[in-house]
């Protein structure tokens, strides 16, 4: 369902593109996480995000963690590399890579 999260939070009005993913967790095996870049001139918090999200989607498809970046990792051939952000993420949260399906 990382889709679904993606196209509802292209609906906040200062994201500019959003890329949603899972990071390993012990507790659920995958916890989401979306990486935001905002449009030019905006600022936003992680909690507007979550509030944004509450009572519009399930409480299990809010991000759990939230990054505002400048731009994606992208191929030399522009497509972004999904698996570049979510290895990031596992060291910045300094979680096990735990096999998920």
């Amino acid at each position: 369902y990382p889709r679904e999260i993606e196209e509802f939070l292209f609906r906040h009005p200062k994201v500019q593109s959003v890329q949603v993913f899972g990071v390993p967790d012990a507790r659920y095996g995958e916890e989401v996480c979306a990486w935001i870049t905002l449009k030019p001139g905006e600022q936003c918090t992680e909690q507007e995000i979550r509030d944004f999200c509450r009572d519009q989607i399930a409480h299990y498809k809010v991000p759990r963690y939230i990054r505002f970046v400048d731009d994606m990792p992208m191929t030399i051939t522009g497509k972004l590399q999904k698996f570049v952000m979510r290895d990031q993420m596992i060291r910045e949260l300094g979680i096990a890579d735990t096999k998920t399906a």
